[in-house]
C-alpha cells in the first residue's frame, strides 16, 4: 500500500505562502494576488474546455494556454533576487510566447466576423466561460501592472491573452464553430 500524500502543510496558517526558489510572502501581496487571479482564469478556461469537448481544436488551444499559465505563475511567484534561475518558456514568459498569442488572434479573426458593437455574453456555455475567463485575466493584468516585474513579459502576455480569449469566445459563437452549428441544428 502506498503512503498517502498529505495535501496540507500548515505552513500558510500564518498568512504567508512560499515562493519558487525560496522565500515567503504574505498571501495578500501583489504576486500572490496575480497568481490567484490567473489560477481562477485557468479554472475558467478548463471549464470552457469541458463544455467544448466536441471540438479538438478548441481543446488543444486551451490546453496549451493553460500550460503557459503555469509558466507565468512560476515567474510571478519568484522573488526578484531569484529571477536569474527562471527558464524561458518553462518558468519565464518570453516575447515569443506573447507573439504567438498575437498570431492566434489574427488566425481566429480571419475565421469569424468580429462584432462592431458591445457583446452580450452567454451565447453558449463555451463562449460564456471564455468571457468570464477574460474578465479574470484582465483583473490579473491590472494587479500585475502594480507589481514590479522589471523586464518581464507578464503584463504584455496577460494583455494579449485577454484579447485572444475574447476572440476565442466570439469564434465559439460563430457559424464555423462546432458548438454553434450544433446549437442551430
Amino acid at each position: 500500500m502506498s503512503a498517502i500524500m498529505q495535501i496540507y502543510t500548515r505552513d500558510g496558517d500564518d498568512g504567508t505562502t512560499g515562493l519558487l526558489y525560496g522565500g515567503r510572502v504574505r498571501k495578500d501581496t501583489d504576486p500572490i494576488e496575480v497568481n490567484g487571479a490567473v489560477d481562477e482564469a485557468q479554472a475558467m478556461l478548463g471549464l470552457a474546455r469541458a463544455h467544448g469537448l466536441e471540438d479538438p481544436e478548441l481543446d488543444a488551444m486551451l490546453t496549451e494556454i493553460e500550460r503557459d499559465l503555469y509558466c507565468l505563475m512560476a515567474e510571478v511567484a519568484t522573488a526578484p533576487e531569484n529571477r536569474h534561475k527562471l527558464k524561458p518558456g518553462i518558468s519565464l514568459i518570453t516575447p515569443e510566447m506573447t507573439a504567438d498569442l498575437e498570431r492566434r488572434i489574427d488566425a481566429l479573426s480571419e475565421r469569424v466576423e468580429m462584432p462592431t458593437e458591445f457583446v452580450i455574453p452567454g451565447q453558449n456555455l463555451v463562449s460564456a466561460s471564455l468571457d468570464v475567463a477574460r474578465t479574470v485575466i484582465r483583473r490579473a493584468e491590472r494587479i500585475a501592472v502594480g507589481y514590479d516585474l522589471d523586464g518581464s513579459q507578464v503584463v504584455a502576455y496577460l494583455n494579449r491573452l485577454s484579447d485572444l480569449v475574447w476572440t476565442m469566445a466570439r469564434w465559439a459563437e460563430g457559424d464555423d464553430h462546432v458548438l454553434a452549428k450544433r446549437r442551430k441544428a
